[in-house]
């Protein structure tokens, strides 16, 4: 398959898509996804390939190993690509979640070095915060965001607020929030006609009011940061748009700790700027099969293993 890079965008998942294995068949096949892997491993001082690659899977998915392990997968993926096809520049980068750390490094406003810190303080700083507030999150099923704003604005009271936290696609909406705060805005769903209303297997209230502890030492760090200018237009999760320059990025950063992922927008915003063609590098098809529920005619492609990039040679 060709790809126009005029017509492409790159995106990089988020938490969720994580399994024990991901990136070992790329590490045996290219010696260059190798060498990621084991930059991470030094710069963090940890055996993150070896989680990765054989688990334990309880430790794997502790966020605090979780997002560095999914942020170099998908920059391993990315070099992949690259090596494949070089000089190729996609017109647009995105990311869920911690995937915007992943996307900063594809869209050259971050060295990889310094994203793996920053995401790896990211999910140290959230997991403390998880401990000093504790919380969940549901995804709801059939209800649209308009419904579910109103139906946590009135869940909420002064001590138990809720919020949406992922607008993944129509129909596919996560809450988060204190624990009964998101009890009583799942019976409400229900309520309004809700198709389901699942709880996760969470303790940390991600994207919400909740994560407001880990504000501050999170502006620090992003702060610290080595970030410049994009060079490839990089699609905010706050904003759902293009973030001009370092600064801009800098502020979406910090402010989607507590603020919605508006992924539904993103892929929106990136359709009628011509994109037609969206591939998923990193672990996974998560965003994939979302791309498919917010536009049925864009076309995903998800490079993750050997297998992937074989296909799209062929």
């Amino acid at each position: 398959m060709t790809l126009d890079p005029k017509t492409t965008a790159f995106l990089f998942p988020g938490q969720g898509s994580q399994k024990v294995g991901m990136g070992k068949e790329l590490a045996a096949a290219y010696p260059e996804t190798r060498q990621v892997f084991e930059e991470a491993d030094a710069t963090l001082g940890i055996r993150l390939s070896t989680l990765a690659w054989d688990g334990p899977e309880a430790e794997l998915n502790d966020t605090v190993n979780t997002q560095p392990a999914l942020l170099v997968h998908s920059v391993a993926a990315l070099r992949v690509f690259q090596m494949l096809q070089p000089g190729f520049r996609p017109a647009y980068v995105a990311g869920h979640s911690l995937g915007e750390l992943s996307a900063a490094v594809a869209a050259g406003a971050m060295d990889y070095p310094s994203a793996l810190r920053l995401v790896r303080r990211r999910g140290e700083l959230m997991k403390e915060a998880g401990a000093q507030q504790p919380g969940g999150m549901a995804a709801i099923l059939g209800l649209d965001i308009p419904a579910l704003d109103a139906i946590c604005a009135q869940a909420s009271t002064a001590d138990e607020v809720v919020q949406v936290a992922n607008d993944n696609c129509p129909g596919q909406v996560v809450i988060s929030g204190h624990s009964g705060a998101v009890t009583r805005a799942m019976e409400a769903a229900k309520a309004a006609g809700a198709k389901r209303a699942l709880p996760l297997p969470v303790s940390i209230a991600a994207h919400s009011a909740l994560m407001g502890t880990a504000q501050a030492g999170f502006n620090e760090a992003v702060a610290a940061a080595n970030i410049v200018d994009p060079q490839t237009p990089l699609i905010g999760n706050v904003s759902a748009a293009p973030l001009a320059d370092a600064a801009a990025l800098r502020s979406d950063l910090q402010a989607q700790l507590t603020s919605r992922v508006r992924w539904t927008e993103t892929i929106q915003a990136l359709r009628a700027a011509g994109v037609v063609t969206f591939v998923e590098l990193g672990t996974g098809n998560v965003l994939a099969g979302l791309l498919k529920r917010i536009d049925g005619e864009a076309v995903g492609i998800a490079l993750g293993n050997p297998e992937d990039f074989e296909k799209l040679a062929g």
